[in-house]
């Protein structure tokens, strides 16, 4: 299986820049992971940190040369990122949990998986059409799926930022999983904070995808998502 990855992250018009990046392969595997620690509680970042490391290392123990079973790993893996979260809590005796988001896949055997918590993204696409996305958990997404506002309401919507599943939060995260998804030649996976997200459109962030070769595609999205205050 042949792939071609490419990683930034960047303070935008925020300002900290809590996004963790992170990939890790083996011989017949590759993990991703992006996750967003949550601004209105400290040191998301460090939650982020947490979460991206542990998923990371337990991808290297466990893909041997691949991981036996993606959905059940990707969903352990995240519980134990929000169970590092609470015991760093406790061992620096904060008052309150650090938070994030979390958005993870696993590509083998010609076959993507993936999990997520809160409003981080994943989004497949192949060639200009978007194959799927992940469905946020968010008050915004909530609302568009009772048919309460638009798709174009939601990037607008004053309640936009809140959401209702995370990592270190005082319940255990509600992991979901995307389907098994077979991957061809020339597909594209992109994992993604609000930070790109919330500022490009789909057809937007296609047409870059489409265009550039990886290595340029990313800067590219950022540079606009920069633009537009991402």
């Amino acid at each position: 299986m042949k792939f071609a990855v490419f990683q930034q992250s960047r303070q935008g018009g925020r300002k900290y820049n809590q996004d963790r990046v992170a990939y890790s392969y083996s011989k017949d595997a590759v993990l991703l992971v992006v996750a967003d620690g949550m601004g209105g509680h400290f040191h998301g970042e460090v939650a982020a940190q947490i979460t991206v490391q542990m998923i990371a290392d337990m991808f290297q123990k466990h893909a041997r040369p691949h991981i036996k079973d993606p959905h059940r790993f990707l969903s352990a893996a995240m519980i134990s990122g929000h169970e590092a979260i609470l015991d760093y809590t406790a061992k620096h005796n904060l008052l309150e949990s650090p938070r994030t988001t979390c958005v993870a896949a696993i590509v083998q055997q010609d076959h993507a998986y993936w999990a997520h918590v809160g409003d981080s993204r994943l989004y497949m696409f192949r060639g200009m059409r978007m194959v799927t996305r992940t469905k946020d958990h968010s008050k915004v997404q909530q609302m568009f799926d009772e048919g309460k506002i638009s798709e174009a309401e939601m990037y607008t919507h004053p309640e936009r930022n809140k959401i209702y599943n995370c990592l270190g939060g005082f319940l255990p995260p509600d992991v979901e999983l995307g389907k098994r998804m077979p991957i061809r030649d020339g597909d594209t996976l992109m994992l993604c904070s609000d930070g790109v997200w919330s500022v490009l459109s789909v057809a937007e962030i296609a047409s870059i995808i489409d265009t550039y070769t990886i290595t340029r595609a990313i800067p590219e999205l950022l540079d606009h998502a920069e633009f537009r205050g991402g």
